[in-house]
């Protein structure tokens, strides 16, 4: 049985965030339904009145409709688990230990080519589909690279209009490339909080036509590939590029391309309207053995199981900063120059900090970074991939990005001669 629980969409720093919404009732696969203009701006608006009483109450969207059925591959078998492992019991316990003291969902840890520790809490299980939140954008990464190696996009520097075809004459937003997407330096605004109905900010994550919105009127305020700055239209984007790429919409690309050729589960996803376009910014769910096949797939440099699903030197790619964000790669998050706080927002906010205590013990490591506090640790070097996924920490219990990586890195024993892994430099 497949579970859900609850669901909130829109990425954002504490300080900004929408709160959760309810689970929607598991749908089908939806056919296309017309849906004229004034029938989108009432849908709209009634979204965005129930999002407003929900702000009154201190809670978030009450509830999202479509929310439609993401196919998996066919048979799903669990990830390997080990017998023995080289990490020490009582790092691994402490590790867990600190999951479930802040909220945690599911606890995963892969080494040396096996599960050495799967963990899940509360109601959650196996099946538990994860609220992915901001582990969506990587994601968005990972379907791009398929898309090049399957010949659907040339490169990361083709330019974005030639599929949102609509900005091939904007001088501005015809210089957008699709790598711009993914590393946030689109020059689109950063993403803040809306104010009213009108503003593009509501309308590009309620409206039944979003992505629509975010095509036609969402501002370019800096030059593309200028500045980088945090907004989820960016990601949301590549849901439309890659149905007009692929000519199939993005959950079935999502199915196809990537679900089945990792033998992973499915989940769902939320859709702005039957037979709309999925929100791929956020809004799809997907069980913590997902999350981990893919932190595989980039552990192995792209490679599933001797098949190349993603082009030579892509993940590369994935984990090199730009110069507007010494942290931030394509999707993912990169150690860069040692920081106590960093957060999603331009470098120079000071909203959103994640406490850092200590530098990552190995600087080889790059993760997803969502909502809520939930990673995947892809630390090459040490063949080690690590999951925690669920709720914001409580007050008492800060969360720490350095704390998981760091006590199982420290805790691997290691053959005589084998080399230990150099750290994240302090400067």
């Amino acid at each position: 049985m497949i579970s859900l629980r609850s669901l909130s969409f829109v990425a954002l720093p504490p300080a900004l965030i929408l709160g959760a919404c309810a689970p929607a009732p598991m749908a089908s696969r939806s056919a296309t339904t017309t849906m004229s203009a004034a029938e989108g701006d009432a849908l709209y608006l009634k979204r965005y009145e129930a999002q407003q009483n929900a702000r009154v109450r201190g809670g978030g969207l009450p509830s999202y409709d479509p929310l439609e059925v993401v196919e998996g591959a066919a048979t799903v078998t669990p990830l390997p688990k080990a017998e023995t492992s080289r990490i020490a019991p009582e790092a691994l316990d402490a590790a867990e230990a600190f999951a479930a003291e802040r909220n945690s969902s599911a606890f995963l840890v892969w080494h040396d080519n096996a599960l050495v520790r799967e963990t899940y809490f509360g109601d959650a299980d196996r099946e538990y589909l994860i609220n992915s939140k901001s582990l969506a954008k990587p994601l968005t990464a990972i379907i791009v690279g398929r898309a090049i190696a399957q010949g659907h996009i040339q490169s990361l520097d083709q330019p974005v209009a030639d599929f949102i075809t609509e900005w091939r004459d904007d001088p501005g937003k015809s210089k957008i490339l699709i790598r711009h997407l993914l590393d946030m330096r689109t020059g689109l605004a950063a993403q803040a909080q809306g104010q009213g109905p009108g503003d593009v900010m509501n309308r590009a994550y309620l409206h039944p036509f979003h992505d629509q919105v975010i095509i036609d009127d969402y501002p370019l305020v800096n030059e593309p590939g200028s500045r980088y700055e945090y907004a989820n239209a960016n990601s949301e984007l590549v849901a439309a590029v890659i149905a007009r790429a692929t000519g199939q919409r993005y959950d079935r690309y999502l199915t196809d391309a990537l679900l089945k050729p990792l033998g992973a589960a499915g989940g769902t996803i939320w859709i702005n309207r039957p037979g709309g376009t999925p929100h791929s910014g956020c809004c799809v769910q997907l069980p913590a053995q997902t999350w981990m096949r893919f932190g595989l797939l980039l552990l192995d440099d792209g490679v599933w199981q001797s098949d190349r699903l993603l082009p030579e030197g892509y993940v590369a790619a994935m984990r090199t900063a730009t110069d507007e964000n010494p942290h931030a790669g394509l999707g993912v998050w990169v150690p860069g120059p040692y920081v106590k706080g960093r957060g999603s927002l331009h470098p120079s906010m000071d909203a959103g900090k994640t406490l850092h205590s200590e530098p990552y013990a190995d600087s080889e490591l790059f993760l997803f970074d969502g909502n809520s506090n939930q990673v995947v640790y892809i630390i090459p070097s040490q063949g080690l991939v690590i999951v925690r996924t669920g709720g914001w920490s409580p007050a008492e219990k800060p969360w720490d990005n350095s704390y998981l990586p760091n006590r199982i890195i420290e805790n691997i024993a290691r053959a005589p001669g084998e080399a230990e892994p150099v750290p994240q430099a302090r400067n």
